[in-house]
């Protein structure tokens, strides 16, 4: 598929140039966009305004407080580079960039794979767990009063359903390389 734009003669359409059935293009008016629109915008104000309380009360970007999380969450709070870059959803040199100043506040370590020292591990210490557990307070406290309170049971149960098949489709896979030797590098 590539980024060229088209129109669909039958259908008056423009979108995404594909190499098969042009038909379904979407076009920029389709009412189905409403819920794509809402989507986008929903998750960059929470996103910003949950980073926003994580800063002002910790000092502690919701990247970084994802990446505590998920190193607190992995097998022996350690995680390959490349697995933390994937989770956290940052690319190699974001999540480089990242680790440097969670080890700079002390919060993580950098160390080498023990079963493969090529490779490289960030790995949770003990003041990047007190620091996650001061700090989830916050973060959850915040999620309950921008999501969990507006949104009813009933909508949050379409939602999960909705958010899965669209992880079923665009494929689920997170890094779970760990460093047993041949598991790759970082």
């Amino acid at each position: 598929m590539t980024s060229e734009l088209v129109t669909a003669p039958e259908a008056g359409t423009v979108g995404p140039s594909r190499s098969a059935d042009v038909a379904h293009a979407v076009a920029p008016s389709d009412p189905r966009l409403d819920a794509w629109r809402s989507f986008v915008h929903a998750h960059a104000r929470l996103t910003r305004r949950l980073d926003e309380e994580l800063q002002a009360a910790h000092r502690l970007s919701l990247a970084e407080y994802d990446a505590l999380l998920q190193l607190a969450n992995a097998p022996g709070r350690r995680l390959r580079m490349s697995a933390l870059a994937d989770r956290v959803l940052l690319s190699r040199s974001g999540i480089t960039r990242l680790v440097d100043r969670l080890v700079a506040a002390g919060m993580v370590e950098r160390t080498t794979c023990t079963t493969d020292a090529r490779g490289a591990e960030a790995a949770l210490t003990a003041a990047g767990l007190d620091r996650l557990r001061a700090a989830s307070a916050t973060h959850l406290d915040g999620v309950g009063r921008l999501f969990l309170d507006v949104v009813t049971a009933e909508e949050r149960d379409v939602l999960t359903r909705a958010f899965g098949r669209v992880l079923d489709n665009v494929g689920r896979d997170v890094n779970t390389a760990d460093c047993a030797p041949g598991a790759g590098t970082d």
